[in-house]
């Protein structure tokens, strides 16, 4: 799996917490009598010095001679220490004992814990002055100066880088981890802020269809209805038109009875006979049609029923995954705040 944090870009200010580590270095350097401070990838300090000497802090550092070789030293003590992964304990350009820790995360320098400025012995006097002519400083201050710095057992001060190194690391990575967590649950809050919006507009169109299909439940029952009142004006009309029928039938008794005198009477009757009839087959066919229209009226009600009754289904569905989303999304924050914490 690919990481999503990109850690060329990651600083040393994104995962730990500049003033608990400034607490732990400081209490850290008065107890052990070292004096220590952090810089980032880039060489810059992270943290304030912790216990700086006076031949380092007032003396070395007051020349940009001194300057530029310290920061030499520190940029290949450092190099050193990441390319073994260790703390490098070495002697710096003014004779003091110093070490680099490197604090590396999945690989990548992100800092370096630089402390040290003690002797394992006494200082040599020639040394020290000689230094101090290069740098263009009082001889007798700086070897004095060097008098009063700690001079420390060599065990102590592999152990002293050694938990440096291992507390800067352990805080780095849980602040990595940290960090990852933070921006995935960023992205998952994202992801099912998107879901619960889609499933929200779903749930808005499935309503909608809900609203439609009820609608057209009741358009199929006015349908319905009306053919129910066709049938009935329907059965007006095939009564009708037994009457004209029979109104025919007595017409033509009557037209034959009176003989020659009702044959004009006896041809409106034969009109009205065929009048009856021709209502009676239309009749017959719209009751036919109807009864189809019915049928299919019926068939249509069945179906939007199901579809009425699956969308409902859908619908709750919806609503269900709904609270789905929004209980893991709440987990998803309590996740974040536990992140952040």
């Amino acid at each position: 799996m690919k990481d999503i944090i990109e850690l060329d870009n990651l600083e040393l200010s994104d995962i730990i917490d500049l003033p608990f580590l400034q607490k732990f270095q400081d209490d850290f350097a008065n107890s052990m009598n070292i004096a220590s401070v952090t810089v980032d990838k880039h060489g810059n300090p992270f943290t304030k010095p912790s216990s700086y000497t006076n031949i380092c802090l007032n003396l070395t550092q007051s020349t940009s001679l001194g300057k530029s070789r310290c920061a030499k030293c520190h940029s290949t003590a450092g190099e050193e220490a990441f390319k073994t992964g260790k703390p490098y304990i070495y002697k710096c350009h003014s004779g003091l004992i110093d070490f680099a820790a490197p604090i590396i995360v999945n690989g990548q320098l992100i800092g370096t814990i630089l402390g040290g400025q003690i002797l394992y012995d006494s200082p040599n006097e020639k040394e020290f002055k000689n230094t101090a002519n290069e740098l263009g400083l009082n001889q007798d201050s700086y070897y004095n100066a060097a008098t009063e710095v700690k001079i420390v057992d060599e065990s102590n001060i592999k152990s002293a880088a050694e938990v440096l190194f291992s507390v800067a690391n352990t805080l780095s990575n849980e602040g990595y981890q940290r960090l990852k967590i933070k921006q995935l649950t960023g992205t998952l809050t994202e992801s099912f802020e998107q879901i619960s919006s889609a499933t929200e507009e779903l749930a808005a169109s499935s309503m909608e269809v809900t609203e439609n299909q009820t609608q057209l439940n009741n358009e199929i029952s006015n349908v319905q209805n009306l053919t129910n009142e066709i049938n009935d004006i329907l059965g007006y009309i095939k009564d009708i038109a037994n009457q004209t029928k029979m109104l025919g039938l007595n017409a033509s008794i009557e037209a034959a009875r009176v003989g020659e005198m009702g044959k004009g009477f006896s041809v409106v009757a034969s009109e009205i006979r065929k009048l009856s009839e021709t209502s009676r087959e239309t009749t017959a066919d719209i009751g036919t049609l109807l009864a189809k229209i019915q049928d299919s009226v019926t068939k249509t009600m069945q179906v939007s029923n199901t579809t009425l009754d699956i969308t409902e289904q859908q619908s709750a569905a919806i609503e269900e995954t709904n609270a789905s989303v929004e209980e893991v999304t709440t987990f998803t924050m309590e996740l974040d705040k536990l992140a952040n914490s």
